[in-house]
């Protein structure tokens, strides 16, 4: 007995001598920064022209033709007169006579080009607008230090930094070694078929491939992640597909006052309980361990030994990433009832209810897994699964170690400082899912620092943009540039 003690003993010991050393060993990767100076902005000659750009109503609607052109066209318009070096510097094509295409030539014309992009449409501000915004959702009014109204974040704000750099560079006779293009669409909130879709195409015609493109996805995250005490710049280096599926259940109908004991909206209800019960397997592999890894040893002590140490203690932290909506959707596919269609009087039994279901499908997962998925979760044969059309797979991943990675990472951390660099993923979709089919690699990122109380703000109220985040921005896409 005494012996089986000491093996005990002894095998804690090198137990606890195997997580210390995994421990010390998982640091963050040490990376020399060459530093800058950043390009002077005049923060409120910024504001005032985010305020310009917010005025535009370029709404985009599910019924394209709610649109309104004038809108668009002269948003455009507006490009050209408040950034006339910028202008003059490049050949400009508008694809289907609202989303322009910028060509800045370098020096070099044998390497491949790259493209920044960003889109100008945003979305509807909801008809009770009035009530629920602190300022007017198209007004731009500027107060506080910030620049208030719909599209600030969600992105024109992009589009306005990147202008201004060009600008800058320009006016100081800068011009880069790569031949960049700069792509502003005018569709992203409903697909981008006609902004960037087509703008591929274009490209596609002249036999035009790309080293690399940037686009929205993600953003600086300062306070988002518990424990971490610093921002994460999340460079994105792929984003979820999707696929809807309509479920729909069939009954007799006939009056309520005599219902059999399963009715069609019964047995929908039944069908989807399930399936929320069985989220689709996910959890610390692949791109999502590479994205966990990033951030985890800038995590406390206690975070680093279990991150440390996933041989040991990875089912531990999958449950606990489980229980977060933020954390959880990176680590699977996730599933959610949006819409409910059944009788549309309170004394009548529906003939037939309809549930849809959106799947956001991670990297690891495909279309046609998750709709096998859903047939044997919902458990009834009887319950219809029909696809809706515009599915689409998920983008495949960038490398993380390409030197474009690198030199959009660098250009990060000489203008915000001290930050942990990640390579993450995007829950959402952006126009990038077209332009990745000709760029070698395809990253997303917004060079704004977001705080917790700046997510609910894309696509919701109060949308709004930071003065110093507009000045970072500007610094950001002039250093990127500058590097090329």
């Amino acid at each position: 007995m005494r012996l089986f003690f000491k093996l005990i003993g002894a095998a804690l010991l090198v137990l606890i001598a195997v997580l210390a050393y995994n421990t010390a060993s998982y640091k963050p990767i040490k990376t020399e920064v060459a530093t800058i100076t950043p390009i002077a902005v005049d923060g409120d000659a910024m504001a005032q022209l985010m305020s310009q750009a917010v005025r535009f109503k370029t709404i985009s609607f599910d019924n394209s033709s709610d649109a309104d052109p004038v809108q668009f066209s002269e948003f455009v318009a507006w490009l050209a007169a408040v950034f006339p070096a910028a202008h003059g510097a490049m050949e400009l094509t508008l694809i289907n006579d609202l989303t322009p295409l910028y060509r800045w030539q370098g020096r070099d014309t044998e390497t491949k080009p790259v493209l920044l992009t960003a889109h100008y449409d945003v979305v509807p501000v909801g008809e009770d607008a009035a009530n629920v915004w602190d300022h007017p959702p198209f007004a731009g009014v500027i107060a506080d230090g910030f620049v208030h109204g719909r599209g600030t974040l969600d992105d024109k704000g992009s589009i306005v930094t990147m202008m201004q750099a060009v600008e800058t560079l320009v006016r100081d006779g800068f011009q880069p070694n790569q031949t960049v293009y700069f792509a502003f669409g005018h569709d992203e909130e409903i697909g981008g078929e006609d902004g960037a879709g087509a703008v591929v195409s274009h490209l596609r015609t002249q036999g035009i491939t790309l080293d690399w493109s940037l686009d929205e996805g993600s953003m600086l995250l300062d306070g988002i992640v518990p424990g971490i005490d610093k921002p994460i710049a999340s460079i994105n280096v792929a984003e979820k597909g999707y696929v809807t599926v309509d479920i729909t259940a069939k009954g007799e109908g006939g009056h309520s006052s005599m219902p059999p004991r399963e009715t069609a909206v019964g047995a929908l209800a039944k069908g989807i309980a399930r399936l929320q019960d069985a989220p689709v397997p996910g959890g610390l592999t692949g791109m999502t361990k590479d994205m966990f890894d990033g951030m985890a040893p800038h995590f406390g002590l206690l975070e680093r030994v279990l991150f440390a140490n996933q041989w040991l203690f990875r089912p531990l932290l999958e449950s606990q990433l489980s229980k977060a909506v933020t954390t959880d959707a990176v680590m699977r596919s996730t599933m959610a009832p949006t819409m409910l269609q059944a009788s549309n009087k309170e004394n009548v039994l529906a003939q037939s209810a309809t549930a849809t279901v959106n799947y956001r499908i991670h990297p690891r997962d495909t279309i046609a897994g998750l709709i096998q998925h859903t047939h044997d979760h919902l458990h009834n044969d009887d319950l219809k699964v029909t696809p809706r059309p515009g599915a689409r797979e998920a983008s495949r991943i960038s490398d993380a170690a390409a030197p474009a990675f690198l030199r959009i990472a660098t250009s990060v951390q000489q203008v915000f400082g001290d930050v942990a660099i990640v390579a993450g993923l995007t829950i959402a979709a952006t126009d990038s899912r077209h332009y990745e089919t000709i760029s070698d690699n395809s990253y997303r990122i917004l060079p704004f620092i977001f705080g917790p109380q700046d997510v609910p703000r894309i696509h919701g109220k109060n949308e709004r943009i930071s003065i110093e985040n507009l000045v970072a921005g500007t610094q950001f896409y002039a250093a990127l540039l500058a590097d090329l």
